[in-house]
Parts: C-alpha cells; sequence; structure tokens
C-alpha cells in the first residue's frame, strides 16, 4: 500500500491520508515505562475524531499539566481508547520487548471498536488484526499515536505516583520508578521494593548487598 504525506500536512497528515486511502478508523498504540526499573509497562490505544483536538502533541514535549488535560479531552472524545498494564514479574518473564510487543497487542485488542488501521511508535508489532504501519517517532509525528503515548504516560505516571504512598521512602511519585541517582540511592540503600524488575542490571545487584 502506497499514499503520500506532504511535509506540511501536519501531525493528523497520516489519518487523513489513510482516511483517503479508505481507512477510516486509525489507531494510534503507544507506551510508558519501558526504560524504567520499576513498575508496571503500560501501553495504549486510541482511534480519534476526525476533528482535531487542539494542542495535540508528543507526550515527552508536554508539561504534566498539558498531558492531564489532553487526557480528560482524549478519553472524552475518542472513537475508543484503551490502556493495559504489564506488570514488573511479567516483564521480568518475557523481557522487555516481548513485553512491549505483547502490551500494544493487547491495548489494541481491548479497543471497543476494531481498527482498520493501526500506527505504532518505533518499531512494527504483528498481530494486531488490521494493517498496520511502524513508524520512527510516531509520537512526534502522528495524532493517534501521540494521543496514545498520553493516555500511556498519565495511566502509568498516576500508577506511580499512587505506589509511592505504598513505598514511601523511594519517591516513586517523583521519578516514576526511572532510574535516576535519587531512584539508585534509595536501591542501594534499602534494595528492591515489590515493584522492581529484578532481571535489571542495577536492581539485581542491589539484591546482594550488605546492609547494616
Amino acid at each position: 500500500m502506497a499514499f503520500v504525506i506532504r511535509r506540511d500536512a501536519g501531525l493528523y497528515g497520516y489519518e487523513r491520508a489513510l482516511g483517503r486511502a479508505g481507512f477510516d478508523l486509525v489507531a494510534g498504540a503507544d507506551e510508558a515505562g519501558r526504560g524504567a526499573c520499576a513498575g508496571p509497562l503500560v501501553a495504549a490505544a486510541v482511534i480519534l475524531p476526525h476533528r482535531p483536538i487542539e494542542g495535540l502533541a508528543d507526550s515527552k514535549k508536554l508539561t504534566e499539566r498539558s498531558r492531564e488535560r489532553l487526557y480528560g479531552i482524549i478519553v472524552a472524545k475518542a472513537v475508543a481508547w484503551s490502556a493495559v498494564r504489564v506488570e514488573p514479574a511479567e516483564c521480568d518473564h518475557l523481557g522487555m520487548h516481548v513485553a512491549n510487543l505483547a502490551a500494544l497487542r493487547r491495548a489494541v485488542a481491548l479497543l471497543d471498536v476494531r481498527p482498520d488501521f493501526v500506527l505504532t511508535d518505533g518499531f512494527g508489532v504483528d498481530g494486531l488484526g488490521a494493517p498496520s504501519l511502524a513508524m520512527w517517532k510516531g509520537d512526534a509525528v502522528a495524532a493517534s499515536v501521540a494521543a496514545a503515548s498520553i493516555v500511556a504516560k498519565v495511566t502509568r505516571d498516576r500508577v506511580m505516583t499512587a505506589y509511592a504512598t505504598d513505598h514511601p521512602t523511594y519517591a516513586f511519585d517523583v521519578h516514576k520508578g526511572y532510574c535516576t541517582e535519587l531512584h539508585q540511592s534509595e536501591l542501594d540503600a534499602q534494595g528492591p521494593c515489590a515493584i522492581h524488575r529484578r532481571k535489571w542490571d542495577n536492581v539485581r545487584r542491589t539484591i546482594r548487598l550488605e546492609r547494616p
């Protein structure tokens, strides 16, 4: 299948081009938390309405406040949306790449409306039940993938903020489980807690540390 995207087409260019090719319902899929060493991997899928959502952008380029605002608009206006979690133990069991693929498949499968086409961020995903296209930096160039990135990011950030109550010394509400200096210092001092991914080298080595 071939279709043309103009350089000035904007964030909705891929969805419009696919619509002209007969793919009316385009889902975007993306994940959050792949690079974290604690907490779940979260994947989301979104089918956007044809009317553009103002201010939509890659979640990494937005402030927390903007992401929260757009999350509310996306879930209210989307034709369909879903978000799924892959817990740390399953991430360890599958490995992160396989877990990522599984999460994206689950997110698309859980959509209430079956998409005609799926756009994924970064790499191809088979078994989606529809034609698909992998896009380099898809969350920055395709509206539906940007929307999915926001839903995944906000969902995961809320999960990690809630975990901060259960495990207050790790400051999960600050670093969200990513491998920051603050996070590593707490790991070195205490060892991992229940939501750490134990296959990660920086986590595994702290299990064997001697502590006072």
